[in-house]
């Protein structure tokens, strides 16, 4: 491993600062819905998911559609065992090598270009922030089965069922920027469906600068959930 790769605890801060030095899509495609994950929700996922729940450190890893490789290198960086990253996009993935490489963590990470389906085998744990079907109605779906067939457990991040501007409001005084909700019931009944188990959703505060042409505010402020599943695998 890395010399990032450790097993002792790391300080919240610290692991945005490491997500802050990870290069972000230089080329972002409307129709894969690639916005950067920020670091404040990245770190969020990778806490919850390594301190509150044991599902990173000395695990194995899919990072579903990795993007750059922000979640996976995050993961590796906080002990990972093994990691792997998956996604369609070749210009990401040329910079999630680069990244892997710039912070010493190339040997315990795989990357594979390619769609999703082209993962087999069963992951202790699978990190994702899928397409949210904003442009590509229901996209997040095939991303939600994949990571349920291969993962013991599943963070995935999706976009909160309406605009609540109180909700904004609470998470943006909030010092945790966590909000504990329910599902969607549309969310609930699809991963029920599929054989996956909802063991708790949060709320989280996600900003985006302008990215595309149709986007008319210099910053996006929106929330997204952070949903924890237990898989269809080892049941």
């Amino acid at each position: 491993m890395g010399e990032y790769a450790q097993k002792r605890l790391i300080r919240k801060i610290d692991l945005e600062l490491f997500l802050s030095n990870i290069e972000v899509n230089p080329q972002p495609k409307v129709n894969f819905e690639q916005y950067t994950t920020s670091e404040h929700v990245a770190a969020s996922l990778l806490y919850i998911a390594a301190y509150a729940n044991n599902d990173i450190v000395g695990k194995s890893i899919l990072d579903l559609g990795c993007g750059t490789g922000r979640l996976g290198l995050g993961a590796a960086f906080l002990g990972a065992e093994t990691v792997l990253g998956v996604d369609i996009d070749k210009t990401a993935l040329k910079v999630a090598i680069t990244n892997a490489q710039n912070v010493d963590l190339a040997s315990n990470i795989n990357w594979v270009n390619g769609d999703i389906a082209v993962v087999n085998g069963c992951f202790d744990t699978v990190l994702q922030n899928p397409p949210f079907g904003v442009q590509t109605r229901n996209a997040d779906r095939a991303f939600l089965v994949k990571a349920i067939m291969s993962g013991k457990m599943i963070y995935s991040l999706h976009n909160h069922p309406k605009f609540d501007k109180h909700l904004i409001d609470v998470l943006k005084s909030s010092g945790s920027g966590l909000f504990e909700v329910q599902p969607s019931v549309f969310l609930k009944r699809f991963i029920e469906q599929h054989g996956g188990v909802i063991r708790a959703v949060y709320a989280n505060l996600m900003s985006i600068p302008k990215m595309f042409d149709f986007h008319t505010k210099a910053r996006y402020d929106f929330v997204v959930d952070l949903y924890v599943i237990e898989g269809n695998i080892d049941r």
